[in-house]
């Protein structure tokens, strides 16, 4: 009883700083005080990422008919409740493609107007930064209010035909963003390699060696295409995308190591080119795994071809990218929306990857020399680090979330071929996602081949 006494103290400050949170300007943190101190900075991007999570969750189980008769054999009075909501006949207006239409309208909306809300604001001080950094509880409550608004919207055919094609628009444009997150991720992990090769060879072994298992991979990757994926009789197109996306990917890797681009960009390797032949091979597998079965007759018998069977021919490659790719495609949304709106990506999205900008160096500096003021608590420390500058652009991380929230609506409702789609047969065949990746092959190739050529057509730009 008396340790219970004691431990109320504790227990009210911890309480009164996750209200603070939840209702007012504080960071959110962990209640537990074991926890390593975290930055405001990061603290609010991670809430920003949960309230997104949550989100797309919430599409996903609208889109599975397995969890909607899941909820109809468990839940009491299913029907009836449903009845009352004016949901429809087993609340038939929550669930379907629609339904996750108006769900993302409302979570794009909210980003959207934080995107408006947040413009120009340079330091954690004003009351725009607070709203931006605390009051998550009525940010969620408006979050959940946008959500739940869309479904009252009025002319609901013309509303979903006039969004779906603005929501394909702005998914295009985040996936712009994916790919060319990827050549700087390329480029930022060879520059950083290859400057340790100065102080120490090993670094060089390492590049080498991880060189030589990218291009390894490729390689696998092509010859197991090429045998389980192409066949005699059929499959034309796999045959020819296989051909050009492997023919561009060694182009790109002699481009590389040329003359003409060593001249003046020294540090360029093989590790680029090998991490983006990967990258484009794992595409045009899951763009081949995506397009719709093909058959040929064989001694009287319809036979699937170009798919790679397990142990019987009831399972298919879909085995190996369900799991894996889902994981993969969820992975890189989030990790595009984080990583694409700290101030040095921002400027890697503009093609000028030289230097870190100024800004964000003098508050690494400023944050290694100084220290940060700090929130003491009976959970995990808050150290506010924009006090004098911000470390990203609230606005340009709104807008990314916002465009996040297009392409997971497209995704999640498999794109242009949304009737009658289930979640469980997201990465099932269909014309309009094998197109979108194979294009978003020759988009990352055409970004990487810029990246290396801009210095030779605009010397200026990329001078130190």
């Amino acid at each position: 009883m008396v340790t219970f006494f004691r431990s109320l103290p504790l227990f009210s400050i911890v309480l009164s700083v996750q209200l603070a949170c939840c209702c007012g300007t504080a960071a959110c943190s962990c209640c537990c005080g074991c926890c390593p101190q975290i930055k405001q900075s990061t603290s609010t991007r991670i809430m920003y990422a949960l309230y997104f999570l949550l989100v797309t969750a919430v599409c996903v189980i609208m889109m599975s008919p397995t969890v909607e008769q899941q909820m109809r054999d468990n839940i009491p009075f299913y029907s009836e409740m449903c009845e009352k909501m004016n949901a429809g006949e087993n609340c038939k207006t929550l669930v379907g493609y629609s339904a996750v239409y108006k769900v993302c309208f409302g979570m794009a909306c909210f980003f959207f107007l934080f995107a408006i809300f947040t413009i120009r604001i340079n330091n954690s001080t004003g009351c725009r930064a607070a709203v931006h950094n605390g009051f998550w509880l009525l940010k969620f409550i408006v979050l959940v209010a946008c959500c739940a608004g869309a479904f009252f919207i009025p002319e609901e055919e013309i509303f979903l035909e006039v969004w779906r094609y603005i929501a394909a628009t702005g998914g295009f444009f985040f996936l712009l963003i994916q790919l060319r997150l990827l050549v700087e991720f390329a480029h930022r992990w060879n520059t950083n390699w290859s400057s340790g090769v100065e102080y120490n060879r090993l670094w060089y072994a390492a590049l080498a060696f991880v060189t030589l298992m990218l291009f390894s991979g490729a390689v696998a990757a092509l010859v197991f295409m090429g045998v389980f994926y192409t066949d005699p009789e059929a499959c034309l197109l796999n045959k020819i995308f296989l051909g050009i996306n492997g023919s561009l990917c060694l182009i790109v890797s002699l481009l590389a190591i040329s003359p003409c681009i060593q001249k003046l960009q020294p540090t360029t390797s093989l590790l680029q080119p090998g991490v983006i032949s990967v990258y484009v091979m794992y595409l045009t597998f899951s763009a081949f795994t995506s397009k719709p079965k093909e058959f040929v007759e064989r001694n009287g018998v319809n036979t699937t071809v170009c798919v790679f069977f397990f142990n019987s021919e009831t399972e298919s490659d879909k085995k190996i990218v369900t799991g894996f790719g889902t994981v993969i495609l969820f992975v890189c949304i989030l990790y595009s929306c984080l990583t694409s709106t700290t101030r040095r990506s921002s400027a890697a999205l503009r093609v000028c990857r030289n230097s870190e900008p100024a800004t964000e160096v003098h508050m690494h500096r400023h944050s290694d020399l100084t220290g940060y003021d700090e929130k003491h608590g009976g959970g995990q420390n808050v150290m506010y680090d924009e006090r004098e500058g911000t470390i990203y652009s609230y606005s340009y991380f709104h807008s990314v979330f916002f465009l996040g929230s297009l392409y997971v609506m497209m995704t999640v409702t498999n794109w242009f071929h949304y009737d009658g789609h289930k979640i469980e047969k997201l990465l099932d065949g269909s014309w309009s996602v094998f197109w979108i990746k194979m294009v978003s092959c020759w988009v990352c190739l055409v970004l990487y081949i810029g990246t290396l050529v801009a210095p030779i057509l605009c010397p200026k730009r990329f001078m130190a």
